[in-house]
């Protein structure tokens, strides 16, 4: 608790404050915060509304400010490197957010690819660097040229997010892949897991003409049907880096021949293709899934989207 700011002061007060050895004097406490002089001539006057809290002092990522946070936002990988844990009571952890990358939507008959996984927790820091890595998005598919790939983790503090498990695809598996949310099925088959705590479910394909939905961090993807994509599951909303809700991790859109494609889930889910038309990619740094492609005839080829890189965001008390 800081000291008085007018009035009688003794040096008492600053030893309640402040600690030290006894016997005290005003020069044993030279420096002890700001604005108390560091040499030379010091009066009890100096210690008016100072305070021996210490918060957590960090570098690391973009460091931006808001009311009494600072906030490390991380879109690539780096080191979080605490100079002074704090001391300060609600001043000692910080708070994080660890989405991992988007997977990758499906080629011909393209399923949306899942969400990367999405998790918060906080944790006491001391004076030590902390590696931060933030998973990149999963490739869309090319048909009968490159498969599509499930995102890669993001981690911090120990806490992991899974990549999003890849949409389904005709010619390199129908089946959506596992993840932190699952990737959604193709041609009459099921979307893939997504891992408890981190996202949802892909959505399964209805018929081999549309492609199910990626899951994302708040619902499962939806069914693709006939002449309809299913929609990518939608996101999960976050407030460490503004101080007001982002959301972030929503599946990918499964493609559709005729009709509708699937659109992508809020968080930046990229929608499905529709006919010979090219996906969306998942947003980067929302770890988004990317959407499924369809092709009209089996010659035409078009290309699922890439899931969105993932972000790792820290903050802490710092005044």
């Amino acid at each position: 608790m800081a000291l008085q700011s007018s009035g009688q002061i003794s040096i008492n007060d600053i030893v309640g404050e402040f600690g030290g050895s006894a016997p005290h004097s005003l020069s044993e406490y030279y420096g002890a915060a700001t604005g108390v002089p560091s040499s030379g001539q010091i009066s009890l006057s100096d210690f008016y509304g100072k305070s021996n809290a210490q918060y957590v002092t960090a570098t690391g990522g973009t460091i931006t400010t808001y009311g009494n946070y600072k906030v490390h936002t991380f879109n690539s990988s780096g080191t979080f490197a605490v100079s002074n844990g704090g001391n300060a009571a609600g001043s000692t952890s910080v708070e994080y957010l660890v989405v991992a990358g988007g997977g990758g939507g499906g080629s011909r008959h393209g399923a949306g690819g899942g969400a990367g996984g999405m998790r918060t927790g906080s944790t006491t820091v001391s004076v030590t660097n902390y590696t931060i890595t933030v998973g990149g998005g999963g490739r869309g598919g090319v048909p009968n040229s490159v498969s599509n790939l499930s995102g890669s983790a993001s981690s911090a503090f120990g806490t992991s997010s899974t990549g999003g498990g890849r949409g389904g695809s005709f010619e390199w598996g129908n089946t959506g892949a596992s993840g932190g949310s699952g990737g959604g099925g193709s041609s009459n088959s099921s979307g893939g897991s997504g891992t408890a705590g981190q996202g949802s479910n892909g959505g399964n394909s209805g018929h081999e003409w549309g492609g199910g939905g990626g899951g994302g961090k708040s619902n499962s993807g939806g069914v693709g049907y006939e002449n309809s994509g299913g929609a990518g599951g939608n996101g999960g909303t976050n407030a460490y880096k503004t101080g007001s809700n982002i959301t972030y991790a929503g599946g990918g859109g499964g493609g559709a021949t005729g009709g509708s494609a699937g659109s992508g889930g809020s968080g930046g889910g990229g929608a499905g293709g529709l006919g010979n038309g090219a996906a969306t990619s998942g947003s980067t740094n929302t770890g988004g899934g990317g959407g499924g492609a369809r092709a009209n005839e089996e010659r035409s080829a078009s290309t699922g989207g890439a899931g969105g890189s993932g972000i790792v965001v820290i903050r802490y008390i710092y005044q």
